[in-house]
């Protein structure tokens, strides 16, 4: 299956303590019902290793939206916004983004 026609955002989150990762995990599930998601996966590093593989981070987060104004309106969502000041900020001691569309 190829995703076409879609706006992918991924997130890593490494915590400032790893016990922290159930609550960190319980904000990111607090995100699915956002309805500008198409799709969402939260996760957690694989049991994967390879020299490739960077599983240094504590969970990740796969969503994917419609377009560009869809992963706009998420952002600007309160759900999105009550994770960010609750969860991510005073849990995650780093953060990256990556966000893709189609090649």
């Amino acid at each position: 299956m190829s995703l076409n026609n879609t706006f992918v955002h991924h997130v890593h989150f490494w915590l400032k303590d790893k016990a922290d990762q159930t609550k960190l995990i319980e904000g990111l599930n607090l995100l699915k019902p956002i309805s500008h998601i198409r799709d969402i996966h939260v996760g957690v590093p694989a049991d994967t290793n390879r020299e490739v593989i960077d599983r240094s981070y504590d969970a990740s987060l796969l969503i994917l939206f419609d377009d560009k104004s869809a992963q706009d309106a998420y952002q600007d969502d309160p759900t999105h916004l009550i994770f960010v000041e609750n969860y991510a900020k005073p849990l995650c001691a780093r953060i990256v983004v990556q966000d893709s569309v189609d090649a």
